[in-house]
């Protein structure tokens, strides 16, 4: 059901690829809560996912753009702008990859290129977004920046590898530019530390079924799913969060708080 809790509201979302992706399931709340947004991922991504499928459905322009390039990045923020028809109010903020997973290596021997283009890809990007929105002044007072991140920046999953010092930094930009952007017009800023969430990109980490399932059980509530993410979103991109900022929020069902469950034991 709709409440309309961003109507008039102006977003964009990085990161959709297909139905599993968080980002998808982000998009489609955003819309039906009244907001009007644009899509964007990197071309690449274009070209195997589905996301024009999601522009179509949500009539939502898809703008490409390499979240390593500056330059793309200010075309997505100022064409947004104007498709749009005025300054923005949300971005999510929904980018990871690591080459170092999908070529199976080990944390003990990662590969330094491989490692500096997962950092920039994951983390450095979130940096870059934040800036130029920043210099191009594109975000409305009080609007709301999110990015998805994961307990492994503060806990060891030996097999989250590399991924795990870039969330680190995915979170630390968050807190650092969440006191410039709130100083400048109240743009508050903040991570979302999600469960592990059955997608495409997830779903490629070495053991990731039997992970899922620890977790659920480890978890009260259980995993939090992708359509319950999303609608934590919309929250935080509501007017209804505007003292929220430089916080990493966990929607995990309980699992950060938990230290051992009997129903993990077996018993």
């Amino acid at each position: 059901m709709s409440n309309q809790l961003l109507a008039g509201k102006r977003g964009i979302v990085f990161g959709a690829l297909d139905e599993k992706s968080i980002a998808w399931a982000v998009a489609e709340q955003c819309v039906a809560e009244g907001a009007t947004i644009t899509l964007t991922n990197a071309p690449v991504a274009l070209r195997f996912g589905k996301v024009n499928e999601l522009g179509e459905k949500l009539n939502a322009k898809v703008i490409p753009a390499d979240a390593t390039s500056m330059d793309d990045l200010t075309n997505l923020l100022t064409e947004s702008v104007d498709v749009l028809g005025g300054k923005i109010d949300f971005i999510l903020h929904a980018i990871g990859m690591s080459i170092n997973v999908r070529k199976k290596k080990s944390y003990t021997e990662l590969n330094y290129d491989w490692h500096h283009k997962t950092l920039d890809i994951s983390a450095m990007s979130f940096h870059r977004v934040m800036q130029l929105a920043y210099e191009h002044d594109v975000m409305n007072d009080w609007g709301s920046i999110l990015a998805l991140t994961y307990i492994a920046a503060q806990r060891i999953f030996p097999d989250y590898s590399e991924m795990a010092e870039s969330k680190a930094l995915l979170e630390s930009y968050a807190r650092s530019f969440g006191y410039h952007f709130a100083k400048k017009n109240h743009v508050r800023v903040n991570t979302i530390s999600q469960s592990p969430t059955i997608t495409t990109a997830g779903s490629g980490v070495k053991g990731f079924d039997d992970f899922f399932s620890y977790s659920d059980k480890m978890s009260p509530l259980g995993n939090a799913s992708a359509k319950a993410c999303a609608d934590y979103c919309v929250m935080l991109f509501s007017d209804y969060t505007r003292m929220v900022t430089m916080q990493n929020l966990y929607h995990d069902g309980g699992f950060s708080m938990m230290g051992m469950e009997p129903a993990v034991l077996g018993k």
